[in-house]
């Protein structure tokens, strides 16, 4: 870690890698003999041109996924889509289907509820979204134009470790903070969206990866830049797309291929998180875990102290010892450490150390 720079465990806008960083520093003020920076070129210029169809040709090679796919870049960050999805796919006859296992998979349903589109196929809300619902918790209504599920939950620390079987119906899912964080087969999914902001990129992107049967008809009547047949018709370049971004996240894609690929990836997480999660379980209940064990992220782990003013003792020991963003989020306190795939082993390595001294130290 370079001397100027502190491990940023924030949840989104989150850490990048420093590699890809450096690479676009080096290139800012002149891309690719331009004369101009990557922020000045047109998006109608072969230059930006290239740098918009390799990154969804990368996506797409680590995602193991065909021509049957493709990769669409959208704004109004993954907010959005929990409006677009039921607009496009879901009628008052057909509804969207969703598993409430957090804070963004409620807030998606609640969007697909205004339009009268939405259904509940399993929460675990009332065990306060400490796990995520099993299949067997799973029960579909006889008219589910779709599963909707929210893959990692940010606020609550839980993450599926399975996917969900729906038979013919359409499986859709939210990885805005675990997209490209191990390998899946991606091909059970008709449809993927994810804000870049916490895994891939910086904020002001949101990456739909889908079947090209879904984009291909959008349902009559609906405003132009809420189809999602003008992304895929126009490929993402209908109007001026955010070119910043999309260059960003395929330079984290690029840099993902580099280090071997989600395989190598979600090796290098696991140990990243298993070292934070030692920290909690060895402690004798001075720092406990939010989330039951089965259903724990390997990106975001969330766990409380004895008391409020001690969680506040932390976060500012922490961040005096170069650890930022350790706060959990307003809704429900605590301590959240976000270890996406930006964030070196050695930050965990630091993290889990201090856990121990400051347990040490205030128990």
């Amino acid at each position: 870690m370079e001397a100027n720079r502190i491990y940023n465990f924030n949840p989104g806008p989150s850490m990048l890698p420093l590699e890809v960083l450096k690479e676009a520093q080096a290139e800012f003020l002149n891309f690719q003999e331009t004369g101009m920076s990557i922020l000045e070129i047109s998006h109608r210029a072969k230059a930006y041109d290239e740098v918009h169809n390799q990154a969804k040709a990368d996506i797409l090679e680590l995602m193991g996924l065909g021509d049957d796919y493709d990769v669409l870049f959208i704004q109004g960050g993954a907010s959005l889509q929990f409006d677009m999805i039921p607009m496009n796919f879901a009628t008052p006859e057909k509804r969207g289907n969703y598993i409430l296992s957090g804070s963004f998979a409620t807030k998606a349903y609640k969007e697909a509820e205004i339009l009268g589109r939405g259904y509940v196929a399993a929460s675990s809300k009332d065990q306060d979204f400490k796990h995520v619902p099993t299949q067997d918790e799973i029960k579909l209504s006889d008219d589910a134009a779709y599963l909707h599920v929210c893959y990692n939950n940010t606020i609550y620390g839980t993450e599926y470790h399975y996917i969900p079987e729906t038979g013919n119906v359409p499986l859709i899912a939210d990885m805005s903070s675990d997209i490209l964080s191990r390998p899946l087969d991606f091909s059970k999914f008709s449809f993927i969206y994810a804000g870049v902001q916490k895994n891939l990129g910086p904020a002001g992107v949101v990456l739909v990866v889908a079947k090209k049967s879904m984009l291909e008809k959008s349902p009559e009547g609906l405003p132009t830049m809420l189809k999602y047949e003008t992304f895929y018709n126009k490929n993402s370049l209908y109007n001026t797309p955010p070119a910043f971004c999309i260059y960003m996240v395929g330079k984290t894609a690029k840099w993902l291929k580099s280090k071997g690929g989600l395989k190598a990836m979600a090796e290098v997480n696991k140990k990243k998180a298993a070292l934070v999660y030692d920290a909690i379980d060895s402690s004798d209940g001075f720092y406990r875990g939010h989330a039951d064990k089965d259903s724990r992220s390997f990106m975001n782990v969330t766990f409380r102290l004895p008391s409020e003013e001690l969680e506040k003792k932390f976060a500012a020991e922490a961040l005096e010892n170069g650890l930022s963003g350790v706060k959990g989020h307003r809704s429900v306190g605590g301590m959240r450490t976000s270890i996406y795939n930006a964030m070196p082993y050695e930050g965990c390595e630091k993290l889990a150390d201090f856990m121990k001294k400051f347990k040490a130290a205030n128990s």
